[in-house]
C-alpha cells in the first residue's frame, strides 16, 4: 500500500485557516469584488461615470450614469471594499505559500487557473462539486495527509452537479456559464466532439494539451444514457449512476495554488467507497483507471479506518441503501485485495462492513 505522509499539525491548522479565509471572501462578494476601475468622461460639460475592466483581452467600459453624489458614494464604497478584499486576498496568498512550504499538495498552474475561473463564474456556488483526482488531493489536505504522488497525477478536471436539483442551498436564479468561463480564459478550450454527433459535448479540451474539463451529472437509471443539459451551467453533462451518492453531503475544501480556490468536494468516506464501486464497474480497457481508483480508495480508507472509523460506517449505510451499490463496492474490495493483499490485510477488521473479500460477490 502506498506510503502516506502525515502533515504537521501547524500545516493542518494553516489549511483550516485558508478555508475560513476563502469562505469569508466568497461571502463578501459584492461591489469590491469587481475587477475594474472607475473612470469618468466629460461630454458637453457634464461628467459621466464608467467602470473600466478587461474582457477577452480587451478593455471595456460599462456605463454607470452621470457622475453625481450617488455615483460618488458608490465609487467610495467600491474603493473601500476593494482595498479590504485586496488585503484578504493577500492573506490567502500568504497562507498558500506557507502551506506549500509545509508540504501540502499544490495544484499545477494550468489546472488552478481553470478552477479559479470556474469558481469566479459561480460553478461551486450553484451546487457544483469537484470530483476525481483533484478532489482526492483536496481530501488529503482536509484529512491532514499527503498522498502518494503517483495517485495525484491527472490531466482531467471533473465537475459534477445534480441533474434535477441543486446540491447546495443557493438562490434558484443563480447560474454559472461554464463554456463562457473557459472561453474567457483564452487558453484554447474547445468542446470535445461526442461519440454520437447528435449529442452535445460534455467535455472541453485545450488544443495541443492533455488538460480536460469533464462535466458529470446524476443518472436516474443506468449510466451511459444521453447527456443532460444543465441550464445553470449552460452546458451538458454526462449522467453517471451513483453520482448522487457523492453529491448528497458536500464539504468545503481549498485547492492550493497562488491564492487558493474554494471548492466543494465529497466527504472522504463517500469518496473512498464510491471509488471502490467505480473500479468494479470498469472493464478491461480501463484497467489503468481502475487501478488508480483502487489506489485512491485504499489511501483514504486507510486514514479513515485509523482516524475516523465512524465516518465509514455511516457512508456504508448510505451506499448500501442504493440498489446494487453494496455488491459493486464489495467487488471493488475484491480487486483491491488482489492488487495489494498485504496492504488490504493491514487494515485488519476495520473494513468488516464490506464483508468477505475472499471471492468476487458478483
Amino acid at each position: 500500500m502506498p506510503v502516506i505522509a502525515r502533515l504537521p499539525l501547524d500545516v493542518q491548522t494553516l489549511y483550516a485557516e485558508l478555508i475560513e479565509q476563502l469562505t469569508a471572501l466568497d461571502a463578501q462578494r459584492a461591489l469590491g469584488s469587481l475587477k475594474g476601475t472607475f473612470v469618468t468622461k466629460e461630454v458637453k460639460g457634464r461628467r459621466y461615470a464608467y467602470l473600466q475592466y478587461s474582457a477577452a483581452g480587451a478593455k471595456k467600459q460599462a456605463y454607470l450614469g452621470p457622475y453625481d453624489a450617488t455615483i460618488q458614494r458608490i465609487e467610495e464604497r467600491y474603493r473601500r471594499e476593494h482595498a479590504e478584499l485586496l488585503g484578504e486576498r493577500t492573506q490567502a496568498q500568504r497562507l498558500c505559500s506557507m502551506l506549500r512550504q509545509g508540504g501540502a499538495v499544490v495544484a499545477d498552474a494550468p489546472s488552478a487557473r481553470v478552477l479559479e475561473a470556474l469558481a469566479d463564474s459561480g460553478v461551486f456556488r450553484v451546487g457544483g462539486m469537484l470530483v476525481g483526482t483533484h478532489a482526492f488531493a483536496v481530501l488529503g489536505s482536509l484529512l491532514g495527509v499527503r498522498w502518494a504522488q503517483a495517485a495525484l497525477r491527472t490531466h482531467d478536471i471533473d465537475l459534477a452537479a445534480g441533474a434535477t436539483s441543486l446540491a447546495l442551498a443557493v438562490p434558484t436564479e443563480a447560474d454559472a456559464d461554464v463554456p463562457g468561463a473557459l472561453e474567457r480564459l483564452q487558453m484554447g478550450f474547445f468542446p470535445v466532439p461526442p461519440f454520437n454527433p447528435k449529442d452535445p459535448s460534455t467535455s472541453f479540451r485545450i488544443r495541443g494539451s492533455l488538460l480536460r474539463v469533464d462535466l458529470l451529472t446524476t443518472a436516474a437509471g443506468r449510466a451511459g444514457s444521453s447527456p443532460v443539459f444543465l441550464p445553470r451551467w449552460n452546458a451538458a453533462a454526462m449522467p453517471l449512476r451513483y453520482l448522487d451518492y457523492l453529491l448528497e453531503e458536500p464539504v468545503r475544501g481549498a485547492v492550493i495554488d497562488g491564492g487558493g480556490v474554494l471548492v466543494n468536494v465529497p466527504t472522504p468516506a463517500r469518496f473512498a467507497l464510491h471509488k471502490l464501486l467505480t473500479a468494479a464497474r470498469r472493464d478491461a480497457s480501463q484497467a489503468v483507471k481502475a487501478q488508480k481508483d483502487l489506489s485512491q480508495a485504499a489511501q483514504v480508507l486507510r486514514v479513515l479506518a485509523a482516524d475516523r472509523p465512524g465516518d465509514l460506517g455511516l457512508a456504508w449505510e448510505a451506499l448500501a441503501a442504493r440498489a446494487g451499490a453494496a455488491k459493486r463496492a464489495r467487488a471493488g474490495a475484491v480487486r483491491l485485495r488482489a492488487l495489494d493483499p498485504e496492504g488490504y490485510d493491514a487494515l485488519g477488521g476495520r473494513l468488516a462492513f464490506l464483508g468477505s473479500a475472499g471471492s468476487d460477490p458478483a
